[in-house]
């Protein structure tokens, strides 16, 4: 019961945030709330499951390119929702091929998928002679960062949800031993395909607020694939077998990135592939790993 209060005061006061914050400190808690919302979805099929994508630079991308092309059409919410469904639309198509590969070669298609699909997107553009879009009338960065903490909390309950539920049980099984699983009847296609859907829809949104958050989209910047690295690393530093987890890394993560990233951006890129490599082989359970050992 105290941990439900803790987490809803939490998420009100990240709510009220705009009330009493300033701009640069909101821009931070959009960064913020962003990274939360990606990690926290990224972890409903690859923490869940054990197949580690790189793709979610790829649904990032999609979700900037539809809000892009319906902004000026659409109110936002249905831009978001369109963009949304567009992410998951797209993970529901590629996720029955891929995900029949395992391991290292998923991750590696994974990847693959994305570059091919920013490539296809730039032709497009090329053809169409636009060569970048600017954004007019995009909304204030109050509203932007409160349709991001929605994303954040609502990636949270989602992943809180489906770890407790049949699904997600299932998911796990199919981590621990998926020949096992298939051969006890867990429906192992059906629902990996579903989670990769499922861990999609956010991303296609946030993509979208973070087109109109910069009033500006390129496929290349926008298909980024270091945010899919950015996404693993936060996931394997905070420790993604807890819903805490991605709360932490991310945390983690912005903070470092404030003091560094103006000043030293190659020393923070450093710093990020140095933890990942550390945590991964000394504390591969996160931090929330290392608390769980001192306190046990």
């Amino acid at each position: 019961m105290r941990q439900a209060a803790f987490w809803l005061s939490l998420a009100a006061l990240a709510l009220a945030l705009p009330s009493f914050a300033s701009d640069y400190a909101l821009g931070v808690a959009f960064n913020l709330a962003m990274w939360i919302a990606l990690t926290q979805s990224w972890s409903i099929l690859s923490a869940l499951s054990g197949y580690v994508s790189l793709g979610h630079a790829l649904f990032v991308g999609i979700g900037a390119y539809v809000t892009v092309l319906v902004f000026n059409v659409w109110p936002l919410p249905l831009a978001l929702a369109a963009s949304a469904a567009a992410a998951s639309g797209l993970a529901l198509l590629i996720g029955a091929p891929t995900l029949r590969v395992r391991g290292p070669y998923f991750v590696i298609l994974t990847f693959g998928i994305s570059e091919l699909v920013k490539f296809l997107v730039m032709r497009i553009e090329t053809a169409l002679g636009q060569f970048s879009r600017l954004i007019f009338d995009a909304p204030p960065v109050t509203a932007l960062y409160l349709a991001m903490a929605g994303l954040a909390c609502a990636a949270t309950l989602a992943t809180v949800v489906v770890r407790a539920s049949k699904f997600g049980h299932g998911l796990i099984a199919i981590r621990e031993d998926e020949t096992a699983a298939e051969a006890v009847g867990v429906p192992v296609a059906r629902l990996k395909t579903t989670a990769f859907g499922l861990s999609a829809a956010i991303p296609g949104a946030v993509g979208g607020l973070i087109a109109l958050r910069t009033n500006y989209f390129e496929p290349s910047q926008a298909f980024d694939p270091s945010v899919s690295f950015s996404i693993v690393t936060m996931a394997v530093v905070g420790g993604s077998d807890d819903f805490r987890g991605p709360l932490v890394g991310a945390a983690f993560f912005v903070g470092l990135s404030e003091l560094l990233w103006a000043r030293f951006p190659q020393f923070y890129m450093i710093l990020l592939g140095a933890a990942l490599i550390l945590f991964t082989l000394f504390a591969p359970k996160g931090i929330m790993g290392l608390v769980a050992r001192r306190s046990a």
